[in-house]
């Protein structure tokens, strides 16, 4: 099984960078153990803000299609969303407008764990409902839904793993719809 893993956020110290890969790990060594993973850094697709001017002036980017073309090529999507103002981050925003207009399905079908770190109690409750409610419009299809808040205190940074039980059999729960 191939699954494409990425943060939907730009920043170099994410907690949605740490808990995807942390995920990446348990799906791997827990459910799935002949996963291959392709990993992705919103940094490296970089666009102009989508504007349609810009479109058709321009053309869509070749970071859009190369995005696109990661989705397609996966059987299953692993992603976490950063939750700002309680929605996407504009970096995710924008490249999922880019890849919007190579096709309205951006998910191509394809079976989603979403997941959501936040500092805040509310564990990306505020994104996590929009997306559950949206993904599906855009081709997603979503088996599986984790989000986890208070992240400083929910996430052992030294050995990299979540610190509740409850957090890691929710988090399980959520993974174990890939494995079937």
């Amino acid at each position: 099984m191939n699954i494409l893993a990425f943060s939907a956020s730009s920043s170099r110290h994410s907690i949605n960078r740490d808990l995807v890969h942390y995920a990446a790990r348990v799906l791997k060594s827990d459910i799935v153990p002949d996963a291959k993973f392709s990993y992705l850094d919103l940094n490296d697709f970089e666009m102009p803000i989508y504007s349609i001017d810009r479109e058709r002036e321009q053309g869509i980017p070749t970071a859009a299609h190369e995005f696109y073309s990661f989705i397609g090529a996966a059987d299953a999507v692993l992603v976490s969303f950063a939750e700002h103002n309680g929605y996407v981050t504009s970096a995710w925003k924008n490249i999922h407008d880019w890849m919007s207009r190579i096709n309205s399905k951006v998910w191509q079908g394809k079976p989603m764990v979403v997941l959501c770190a936040t500092p805040g109690k509310r564990a990306g409750a505020g994104v996590l409902g929009i997306l559950e409610s949206q993904l599906p419009f855009f081709g997603g299809k979503v088996i599986g839904i984790f989000g986890i808040g208070s992240w400083d205190s929910a996430w052992n940074q030294v050995d990299q793993k979540l610190v509740q039980e409850n957090d890691e059999a929710n988090l399980l729960a959520a993974l174990r719809q890939l494995g079937r």
